[in-house]
């Protein structure tokens, strides 16, 4: 077994075929088949299941697949850990990210490049129900997420972000002066993301705890679309208070007291992280 027959298995289980997986890997499906015979011959199983239609993982294949990708981490890590003893830090990195709850991630990955360009990151997104099995599995190297939304046994977190969130209205509203109550947003607020969003997550979060029920009318996907309905008195939105200050045409109210807060956090698996992640970790501060 080598590291080359790993990366295969795994490329093909990530992208559901043996043709998809050649093509990621820049080499021809007879290849790609080939090893992964060689490598079910060796083990004494079968890693896929094979139809005319679809490749999937076997049991045997499910539960080898962390594996190899914690092999693949390791040979990555030892493999960046020469390099910086060679004044010389790279690997591939990748970062998952929790739709919406990393809004710059430019900053952070410029300062890397500028910093350590041998590093490679890849940012994924990744769908809310796979929050916790992304980390878990070791199919990201780090989770970008609402606080608290990741969390159990072999993990660490810290705070990435932490500020207020506004209720973003349209331009000339009379009560710009008054903070809103949580009853007061949940009237207005009715323009946000769509459940399983960062945003709809914190502030479904805030208006449970309050104990205040809402309807969300318009549903959107990015921050550009919030903006336009609430400029064309469609509705309210809230955001994180440095996101809404872009928009410097529309009003930002504070909340009184109990309103949502915009904390996210970075998860790991616990340990000391190889040195490429750990580069990238304190970028994202």
């Amino acid at each position: 077994m080598d590291l080359r027959q790993l990366e295969i298995v795994v490329a093909v289980a990530e992208e559901g075929g043996f043709t998809a997986a050649a093509h990621r890997l820049h080499t021809v499906q007879s290849t790609v088949s080939t090893v992964v015979r060689a490598l079910e011959r060796d083990l004494g199983t079968s890693l896929f299941e094979r139809t005319t239609h679809r490749v999937a993982l076997t049991p045997a294949g499910r539960a080898f697949l962390p594996a190899a990708r914690a092999a693949l981490k390791a040979a990555e890590h030892a493999r960046a850990t020469v390099d910086g003893a060679r004044w010389k830090l790279g690997g591939r990195v990748r970062i998952g990210v929790m739709p919406g709850a990393w809004p710059d991630p430019h900053r952070a990955l410029a300062a890397l490049r500028r910093e350590h360009p041998g590093v490679q990151v890849q940012v994924l997104l990744v769908p809310p129900r796979q929050l916790r099995s992304a980390v878990h599995e070791s199919s990201v190297d780090a989770l970008v997420a609402v606080e608290d939304c990741v969390a159990g046994d072999g993990l660490v977190s810290r705070p990435l972000r932490r500020e207020a969130m506004v209720l973003m209205t349209p331009a000339g509203d009379r009560g710009a002066d008054r903070p809103v109550t949580a009853a007061d947003a949940a009237a207005a607020a009715v323009v946000d993301f769509a459940p399983g969003w960062a945003n709809r997550e914190a502030t479904d979060r805030a208006f449970h705890t309050a104990q205040v029920r809402r309807t969300v009318a318009h549903e959107v996907t990015d921050v550009a679309a919030a903006a336009e309905l609430v400029r064309h008195d469609l509705g309210a939105c809230i955001l994180p208070a440095s996101v809404a200050a872009r928009f410097a045409d529309l009003t930002s109210r504070p909340f009184s007291r109990g309103g949502p807060t915009w904390h996210i956090s970075v998860t790991r698996p616990a340990g000391d992280p190889p040195p490429a992640v750990a580069a990238v970790l304190r970028h994202l501060t």
